[in-house]
């Protein structure tokens, strides 16, 4: 026979959708906590007074919890008096707790319930005293918990990637609005100033390639504002066609102070086509699209998302560059990425050593070929703040490693889906170790990041699906976005967008 204590600790490891709506049971993760707790209740029924001070609100809950199971055990079950006894006392319970979350919420006489609802429980102790089926029906509701939690776990994904993917009307109107009024602006109000500084190589120059005006935006303003030399920073942003109009006109009646824009729209780099690119090549076929839009991501099938990896046909005439992706703000002057010395490596990059960013995260380490010529246990990087040495990139021939893996790639699944893995095989040993104040991660997906990272962080991202323009942005991190965004500009307030 087991022990009080010890059963309420089993018990209390569990947690069940009550089929009768008398309660709902808190998620397992809670239920598991309020399981190690010792109720000083072994020699007597009565409950501590010191606990209850402090926890009655969730000592209800378990006394809920204990009662469920005796609802469902068979010893108890075919008592009847005790059933209606223990009913009555769990509808007492459950009005008394009410919608409380502090005890300072709970009615005068909730102790007087809670002591009530003791002595039927142990009632129910002296009546069901078969282990073997306590332990039987726990292990039932356990394994029904899990299969519940893992149905609720596939739907919330689910349900946050199509999200992910939706547009707002604010963000569908803003570029709208913006190409028709860039249309309507004759050829000389339609250029740039400053443009003697594209192609000069001892300036600070920024490649961003994005579709989405406002994230981009941000990026640019975040930049120069924390810059200490603004006129020395160029960006060059890369669209597509749908967006280009809209791109130029943000900035032309946005211009970011004396740094320069550039613009330019993918469907004008002729180069980049499928005869010299085999990933373009694997993009048009029918079976890749097939295969990606499983994921029902469209971005796997961007080919701005792949820019990436040709930076130096896109900058011929450039040294260095730093990349960024579009849902980023920058915090700090990055002026000071250019001076560090990469030691012949390729891509300057933050690396990321938890074991969920290693490489066997990534790559299919159960084919021979990555197996052969890679460490399963190699720290990964980061993408979204990347130093680029272009010199050293030709130098090492760096775009025809990418097109060997891809076309290595075709017909058979190396690596996961995205740039990242890919980059990691491209990349691999030609990565120089950023310190990590330079970029932190994860503000897209996980609300644990400290606080003191992001403020000591030169830059910070929202990689994940959480972005910040998005309902579903994590209201904590939000502000640090919306910090650059004007909301009182013009084309903002016409298509209703507010933080």
């Amino acid at each position: 026979m087991i022990s009080e204590s010890k059963r309420v600790d089993t018990i209390a490891m569990f947690q069940h959708d009550d089929p009768i709506n008398l309660a709902s049971a808190d998620t397992k993760q809670e239920v598991h906590t309020v399981g190690q707790r010792k109720l000083a209740k072994a020699k007597s029924e009565k409950p501590d007074e010191h606990f209850l001070t402090d926890n009655r609100v969730q000592y209800l809950k378990d006394q809920l919890i204990r009662g469920r199971l005796y609802l469902s055990l068979s010893g108890t079950r075919s008592n009847s008096l005790f059933i209606k006894e223990l009913g009555a006392r769990m509808n007492k319970i459950q009005k008394a707790l009410g919608d409380a979350t502090k005890d300072d919420d709970l009615p005068k006489n909730a102790y007087d319930k809670m002591k009530a609802m003791d002595q039927t429980l142990a009632k129910g102790k002296q009546i069901q005293d078969d282990c073997t089926a306590v332990v039987r029906k726990l292990r039932a509701l356990i394994h029904t918990t899990e299969e519940q939690l893992r149905v609720h776990q596939k739907q919330a994904l689910f349900l946050t990637q199509l999200t992910a993917k939706t547009v707002s009307k604010g963000l569908h109107c803003l570029p709208l609005c913006l190409s028709t009024e860039y249309y309507s602006l004759n050829f000389s109000a339609q250029q740039f100033p400053n443009q003697e500084n594209i192609d000069d190589p001892n300036l600070f120059h920024y490649a961003l390639f994005s579709d989405n005006v406002l994230a981009t935006a941000v990026v640019v303003n975040s930049t120069v504002t924390n810059a200490n030399d603004p006129s020395k920073h160029v960006f060059h942003i890369v669209t597509d066609k749908l967006n280009y109009a809209a791109m130029r006109m943000w900035f032309l009646v946005n211009p970011p102070g004396v740094a320069t824009i550039q613009v330019q729209n993918i469907d004008e780099f002729t180069w980049l086509n499928a005869s010299y690119s085999p990933v373009l090549k694997q993009l048009a076929s029918q079976d890749t699209i097939d295969s990606h839009m499983k994921f029902q991501n469209p971005k796997y099938l961007s080919v701005l998302n792949r820019l990436r990896f040709y930076l130096p046909e896109v900058f011929p005439k450039l040294r260095k560059v730093v990349f960024l992706d579009d849902d980023i703000v920058v915090q700090k002057d990055l002026s000071g990425l250019w001076s560090i010395d990469l030691k012949g490596k390729v891509n300057g990059a933050v690396e990321m050593c938890e074991n969920f960013h290693r490489f066997d995260r990534y790559l299919n380490f159960s084919n021979p070929v990555i197996a052969k010529n890679f460490d399963p246990h190699a720290c990964g990087w980061a993408y979204g703040m990347n130093v680029f040495d272009l010199e050293e990139w030709k130098k090492q021939n760096v775009t025809e490693v990418y097109h060997s893996w891809q076309n290595l790639k075709q017909d058979r699944q190396l690596w996961k889906l995205g740039t990242l893995p890919a980059g990691l095989i491209t990349f691999w040993k030609r990565v120089y170790p950023l310190d990590k104040s330079w970029h932190v991660l994860g503000l897209g997906y996980n609300p644990s990041v400290r606080q003191k990272e992001i403020e000591n962080a030169a830059v910070v991202h929202y990689s994940g699906n959480l972005k910040p323009w998005l309902e579903i942005g994590i209201p904590r991190f939000r502000g640090y976005w919306n910090k650059y965004v004007d909301y009182d500009q013009a084309y903002l307030r016409d298509c209703n967008m507010s933080p």
